[in-house]
């Protein structure tokens, strides 16, 4: 079960979303977001419900995914801490045109539609910041449309970790887990298919597992 509770301005302050706002703006935006824990597993949004508020990751993981009738699943991108979600049908008053699930127990904030439109209204930097949100997350679109376009299975798996990878002590490394299934849903293409591509690339020495981490070789880096 989710636990609500109110929001401070130190905590908003280091939200990059809220970065250009002062302490009177921050202060105003406090009495109306609202902070949210949410275990593994949980449904955020559901597609097609109303839209209703944005959200803000402050730690944890989600998944954006669409699914069909028969129950088969694309993931459209994993979310993680300072990112946000939510906002494209406050924008164009639509329903929910993508579904959110926990990917782990998470800690989210929420602020209503009626009052993410007026902070957007009286704050350009917070609008700005939304739009550049908006570009990044066409971006992503453009790119994950041109690999399905043009690129085999071993590319798509190849650019999807590259794109996961943090820079961990002069190496590029996929910190967080994520399991072949998902990987599936996100290259368009079959778990055992990803099985088969992951195995090839740790033998050919593009990438080595370590435990429920992935280092990424010098051969993936100048393949990408």
């Amino acid at each position: 079960m989710s636990q609500l509770a109110k929001v401070s301005t130190a905590l908003l302050r280091n939200v990059p979303l809220f970065a250009g706002l002062d302490e009177q703006q921050l202060s105003v935006l406090a009495r109306s977001i609202v902070r949210k824990n949410v275990g593994r597993n949980a449904k955020i949004i559901v597609a097609g419900e109303p839209t209703d508020s944005l959200y803000i990751v402050l730690y944890g993981r989600l998944k954006v995914l669409m699914s069909d009738e028969q129950g088969r699943e694309v993931i459209l991108s994993i979310l993680g801490p300072g990112e946000f979600f939510g906002e494209m049908g406050l924008l164009d008053d639509s329903p929910r045109s993508a579904s959110v699930v926990s990917l782990e127990a998470c800690e989210l904030l929420t602020i209503s539609k009626t009052d993410f439109k007026r902070n957007l209204a009286e704050n350009f930097e917070l609008s700005l910041t939304v739009m550049r949100g908006l570009v990044k997350r066409l971006r992503e679109a453009d790119r994950k449309i041109g690999s399905l376009a043009l690129m085999d299975v071993y590319g798509r798996v190849a650019r999807l970790l590259l794109e996961m990878a943090e820079d961990v002590d002069g190496e590029k490394v996929v910190v967080k887990k994520i399991s072949k299934k998902d990987i599936a849903k996100m290259v368009g293409a079959s778990r055992e298919m990803v099985s088969r591509v992951m195995k090839d690339l740790q033998l050919s020495g593009h990438i080595e597992v370590r435990g429920r981490s992935i280092a990424l070789r010098s051969k993936i880096l100048l393949a990408d």
